[in-house]
């Protein structure tokens, strides 16, 4: 089974997305995340760090520099879901990751407050 922890730079760029108004209020979730293909076309052109600021939690057991490394995603590669944070907090509480779930729960706030 995986093991996450909380992505400090994925919060940091969701932070930082919600500040510039990069953000999208409503959205259907299932529709906007990005793809396999749209997730192979980033890389193309950007860092595996880059992709893993897009994410919530880090899988430590997964080999770094691959997708398996990254999940919990929140955005689209241009701006930060809200839908996206509630799939994430809804994920991390039925799967009992509970960092995960009060990271996504303070993001949540965040945008809420800053919108």
């Amino acid at each position: 089974m995986a093991t996450y922890r909380v992505n400090r730079a994925g919060v940091t760029k969701a932070k930082a997305l919600i500040d510039a108004h990069r953000y999208v209020l409503r959205s259907r979730w299932a529709e906007a995340q990005p793809t396999a293909q749209d997730e192979n076309a980033f890389l193309e052109s950007h860092t595996w760090d880059e992709y893993g600021e897009w994410h919530l939690a880090v899988n430590v057991r997964a080999k770094p520099n691959t997708k398996a490394r990254y999940a919990f995603g929140f955005g689209d590669f241009r701006r930060i879901h809200r839908m996206g944070l509630i799939a994430c907090h809804y994920r991390a509480a039925e799967w009992h990751h509970k960092e995960i779930e009060l990271a996504a729960h303070r993001l949540l706030q965040y945008i809420d407050k800053k919108r």
